[in-house]
């Protein structure tokens, strides 16, 4: 199409592109659209097909209009694309849009385009691996974690505290002032699951008992209407109970795994938490120099791929609408980091050649098979339906990265 593109100005990695498409091309494209109505469209009098042009085009006028905008704006688009050979990375946004009848349509393309990463330095660097040694802290608070998920619940009669199972039923004030019970609930004491003045409530209560008083709602509660009030609250305990823990010894070992005995168990522990150390100490590696390669290879970021990286995370956090831009301002100089990372990991796998080949993606595969008793195909399959093959093969390319710089660079363990 010869259209005409002329650059306005641009800033950063955003481009704004003026185009005119020529009177006669939009001419044409009119009257291609007319005559695409004309073909299947019926009007009183006419066999489908058969109206007058002159008739079709002025009873279908704006949508012949709109079909030709449509069409023209498309292919001049993905002219001037090409033509300027731009890389984009998000969604263009169409201005200044005119379409005027015997005019030259024209409109500014607004474009956001990948940034030129050169890393002109990537070695050098100097970078210190922290040590994390496994505490016994640590090692405990493992162990109780898996004794509490074969914990058990046993009745009690007395009152209940921190941490106890009860199933109460509640009355609070309705519109009217008059109290209203809700449905019978179930309540781990200490979770955040009821305010902190109903649960002391609770907790002066015994099973079978009911117990009233005002109750202050604090200062920071969700509903800003309801914040400091002081209401008559009722509370009937219906039941109490208290978590049992098994015991660490070598029937629990068995239990939860073939385990011999404890000692076996608690070494596998040790053993499993200290890889986890070992891998939060190498991603520490990685993030520390590839933010010091950052930090002498300075580069735009595109800010649509900030702002989806910052709408992820606050859709993973469950974070409510009307704390997004809150969130969105907070979190923003972590998203920024962390697309500038990837950025360099891509950067680095493309001039380097460093990109995950089928082969390797077949062998990593296969591995999780091996790992996993299962047939590679099986694997696969699953890996596939789930979408997660493009996981696989990014893994493997950051792992190639990374190789790659930590043999021109320095790490120092502490």
């Amino acid at each position: 199409m010869p259209i005409e593109i002329t650059q306005k100005e641009s800033t950063g990695v955003e481009r704004r592109l003026a185009v005119s498409v020529p009177a006669d091309e939009v001419r044409d494209a009119e009257e291609q659209a007319a005559r695409g109505y004309a073909t299947k469209v019926r009007l009183p009098g006419f066999r489908p097909g058969k109206a007058p042009p002159a008739m079709v085009r002025k009873k279908f006028a704006d949508a012949i209009r709109q079909q030709a905008v449509e069409k023209l704006v498309r292919e001049a688009y993905e002219e001037a694309i090409g033509r300027e050979q731009l890389k984009l990375v998000g969604q263009p946004h169409i201005h200044d849009l005119k379409f005027e009848q015997g005019q030259p349509l024209t409109f500014e393309l607004h474009l956001e385009v990948r940034p030129e990463v050169k890393l002109a330095r990537t070695q050098g660097f100097r970078v210190q691996r922290p040590a994390r040694p496994v505490t016994q802290d640590q090692l405990t608070e493992q162990l109780d974690a898996m004794r509490e998920q074969r914990a058990t619940w046993t009745p009690l009669e007395g009152h209940p505290g921190p941490g106890d199972l009860v199933t109460v039923v509640l009355a609070t004030p309705d519109d009217t002032g008059a109290l209203k019970e809700d449905k019978e609930r179930r309540l781990v004491l200490g979770g955040g699951q009821a305010i902190p003045g109903i649960e002391e409530l609770i907790m002066e209560t015994v099973p079978g008992q009911t117990v009233e008083r005002p109750v202050k709602w604090p200062d920071d509660f969700p509903d800003e209407t309801q914040r400091g009030s002081t209401k008559l609250v009722r509370v009937t305990l219906r039941d109490v109970k208290r978590r049992a823990l098994p015991a660490l010894d070598d029937a629990f070992a068995r239990e939860v795994g073939d385990f011999d005995s404890k000692d076996a168990l608690v070494t596998a522990v040790r053993e499993d938490l200290t890889r986890n150390a070992e891998h939060e100490s190498d991603a520490d590696v990685r993030r520390r120099l590839l933010d010091d390669i950052a930090g002498a290879n300075a580069f735009d970021l595109p800010p649509s791929w900030v702002q989806r990286l910052i709408e992820a995370y606050a859709s993973a956090y469950q974070i409510p609408e009307a704390d997004r831009q809150r969130f969105a301002n907070e979190f923003r100089p972590v998203a920024e980091s962390q697309v500038r990372r990837e950025l360099i990991i891509d950067t680095l796998a493309e001039r380097e050649s460093l990109g995950a080949t089928e082969a390797e993606v077949d062998e990593r595969i296969t591995e999780m098979a091996a790992r996993r008793h299962a047939p590679v195909a099986e694997v696969y399959s699953s890996l596939q339906k789930a979408d997660r093959l493009r996981e696989i093969e990014r893994s493997v390319t950051e792992e190639k990265v990374f190789k790659w710089l930590l043999e021109r660079n320095t790490v120092e363990q502490l």
